[in-house]
Parts: C-alpha cells; sequence; structure tokens
C-alpha cells in the first residue's frame, strides 16, 4: 500500500509539472511559449490548453510529417535516452494518460483479461501511424499526415479536443465524422480501462512500445535473487500488467509500478538503477 501511495503521488506531481496552466482551461488558449520546443517523457497533448510542454509522439510525427520529410535528432535522442534509462517506468510514473487509465480502473465494473497477443498491436501502430503514414500519406506541400494524433490518440481528444470544444463555440461548428470516430475512440479506451487495467497502454500506446523495446536495457530494472525465491507466485499474482516478474524481469509490459516487489514475502525482488544482470543468484 505504501508503494501505491508513493507513486500516486508521483504521478500527480507529474501531472502537475506537465499541465501546471490549469486557468487555460477556462479561456481556451494555448501556451505557445519557449517550452513548447521541450518535450515531457509521457503522453500529454500539445493542445492540451494546460500543457507548457510538448508531447514525444507529436513531435516525432510533426517532424517527420513535414515538408521534404527531416529527420528528428532531438525528440530522437530525447526518447532513447529517457528509455534507457527508466524504460516503462515512465509509463508507471510520469505518464498523465497512465494516471487517468488507473482511476478509470477504480470503477466498478467486471474485469476482464486481455488476449496476450493484442499486446503487440501497439508496434504495429508505431510502424504504421507514427513511423510509415507521415512520410507516405502527404499532401500537395508534401506535408505528411500525423495519422496517430489525427485518428487514434484518446489522449489529445480528451486533454486538447474536448476542452478547446468546450470553450471555442466555432470549433463546435465545424465537427464531422473524424471527431465522431476519434470520441469514439476515446469511449472505448475508457470503457476497456474501466474492465482492463491500462488497456490503452497495453493495446495502442505508441509510446509504451517505444519504452518497452528499450525496458531490458534500461538501467533502472527489475532484479530477482533466485536465491531468496520460494516460487510462490505472489508476485506475478500482483501485478497489473500480467507479466511474471521471476520469468521475465525485464517485459516489455512491465512498468516498474512496484507491486511485485511490494508483494513478496522473501524481498527476492528489487528495483534500482544497476547495470548488473537482470537476475541474481
Amino acid at each position: 500500500m505504501r508503494q501505491s501511495i508513493r507513486r500516486k503521488l508521483i504521478q500527480t506531481l507529474a501531472l502537475f509539472l506537465a499541465d501546471p496552466k490549469l486557468g487555460n482551461f477556462l479561456s481556451g488558449r494555448l501556451y505557445k511559449g519557449e517550452w513548447k520546443s521541450l518535450c515531457v517523457p509521457g503522453l500529454n497533448c500539445y493542445s492540451c490548453p494546460a500543457a507548457v510542454f510538448s508531447c514525444p509522439i507529436g513531435a516525432l510525427q510533426a517532424v517527420t510529417a513535414s515538408a521534404g520529410f527531416r529527420f528528428s535528432y532531438y525528440v530522437t535522442g530525447f526518447l532513447m535516452a529517457v528509455g534507457v534509462l527508466w524504460g516503462r517506468a515512465v509509463c508507471g510514473y510520469l505518464c498523465p494518460f497512465g494516471l487517468f487509465q488507473e482511476l478509470l480502473h477504480r470503477v466498478p465494473l467486471p474485469k476482464k483479461k486481455l488476449w496476450p497477443p493484442l499486446v503487440y498491436v501497439k508496434y504495429v501502430i508505431l510502424a504504421v501511424f507514427v513511423m510509415l503514414l507521415p512520410l507516405l500519406w502527404t499532401d500537395y506541400s508534401g506535408a505528411g499526415l500525423p495519422a496517430f494524433c489525427e485518428f487514434i490518440c484518446p489522449a489529445g481528444t480528451l486533454e486538447g479536443g474536448l476542452p478547446l470544444l468546450a470553450t471555442h463555440p466555432e470549433f463546435r461548428q465545424a465537427l464531422g465524422k473524424l471527431f465522431a470516430w476519434k470520441f469514439l475512440v476515446l469511449l472505448l479506451v475508457c470503457l476497456g480501462s474501466m474492465m482492463n487495467y491500462r488497456f490503452f497502454c497495453k493495446l495502442l500506446c505508441p509510446l509504451g512500445a517505444i519504452y518497452g523495446l528499450l525496458n531490458r536495457i534500461s538501467l533502472y530494472r527489475l532484479q530477482v535473487s533466485r536465491s531468496a525465491c520460494v516460487s510462490c507466485g505472489k508476485c506475478q499474482s500482483a501485478c497489473p500488467m500480467g507479466v511474471n516478474p521471476v520469468r521475465n524481469p525485464g517485459a516489455a509490459e512491465c512498468i516498474r509500478c512496484g507491486e511485485c516487489v511490494a508483494n513478496c514475502p522473501q524481498q527476492a525482488l528489487l528495483l534500482r538503477f544497476s547495470t548488473d544482470s537482470m537476475k541474481h543468484s
């Protein structure tokens, strides 16, 4: 319980650091100052009125989709550096939309398990909607389409679309099929998150896919003491992401939430910064 409370406090702090301009929700203004040239580690929409930083997925697409295509060394380097340092601990501690999903999961609806192969869908989303379509789907000027933000991202609809519609009547007059689709995606993600822990993170998030690929080599890692482990299975039962921490401490789905560590009766699991092997005896 202590670990869970500590993590919620860090998540809440990260939320307000990423979105400090709460008064903009009333005015509908967007912050466009110099801080918007920097990214936060988690998924947080550029168009959120309270946001002072950019979303790394949105920034990656914006550069990739620019006329003539430019490789984004800053965004790519930022994601690699954060991923190598923290891995998917970013998802567990620093992502505002992850916190939103966790709160939704508290809604008393029947809980369902996700079919395991579906966790690979987010890698398809990353390859197709974040990388390929912005390159291949271009307009007359040569600018590509930011396909993930345009067609999928529920965080953008929640943090940017709905608040701006609430404060700008002229936007509501231009609503069409695209917004109806995006709103449907948001509703389905909300329902899925009520029934399955971090539904969007597991199924659709391209940022989670990037950090997941780096989880095994990240410096902040889960270590297992084979000599102390008694194979009781309590760590696996406690894992909200469906990971077996003993069998696969570097799993791409592990968000380093620490629930397995907190529930291990033998103290055989440890989360820390290390370059050692993840499994030791």
